[in-house]
């Protein structure tokens, strides 16, 4: 079967952020599994603050939405904030919500397509983010987002200086949740 292209979108802008670090940590895992994996930077998709008074769709949201729809799946990673996603994720799902080119129903963006919730946590319990991720993504977008999910806690201690996951729990839900979304991308292919 042919390789998976499976698109990895960290929240953070910053390379030493521990969620950029735990996508690259994705990206190597997709890598090992024989598959293709497109790590992209937020920033380079520059979207000004989502507001619905905007009425013109910026170009960078449309160049994102087909960046998405060049994969067969997405892997969404945040650092939890205050129980949330980063605004920057946030942002940029707000943008995507309402853009649609020319006969593209609302919310075309995700539909078919499986997703899967990766989070950070400074805390010892950080599920709150990629829980509320998952609420927006499958009550919101009305997407595909997989069961498996993967949280790391203690994220400024989880790597070691290779950007590995150094707990073996949090490894094997990161291979779990790796192997999950391959395979629902290859039900849809």
């Amino acid at each position: 079967m042919a390789a998976v292209k499976i698109l990895v979108i960290p929240g953070s802008a910053r390379e030493s952020a521990a969620d950029v670090r735990l996508a690259a940590a994705l990206v190597k895992e997709i890598a090992l599994a024989d598959h293709e994996a497109t790590r992209i930077s937020l920033t380079d998709f520059p979207l000004p603050l989502h507001d619905d008074s905007e009425s013109k769709t910026p170009p960078a949201a449309i160049d994102l939405k087909r960046m998405i729809g060049a994969h067969h799946a997405v892997l969404l990673v945040t650092m939890e904030r205050l129980a949330l996603p980063s605004p920057l994720l946030l942002n940029a799902l707000n943008w995507l919500a309402v853009t649609r080119e020319r006969s593209e129903e609302p919310l075309q963006v995700f539909r078919g397509k499986p997703l899967a919730v990766a989070s950070v946590s400074e805390r010892a319990d950080g599920i709150y983010a990629a829980l509320s991720l998952r609420q927006m993504l499958t009550a919101g977008f009305n997407a595909n987002v997989i069961a498996p999910q993967l949280v790391v806690a203690r994220g400024h201690e989880a790597f070691d200086r290779m950007d590995r996951l150094q707990d073996d729990n949090e490894l094997a839900a990161m291979q779990a949740m790796v192997r999950a979304l391959i395979d629902a991308a290859q039900r849809t292919m």
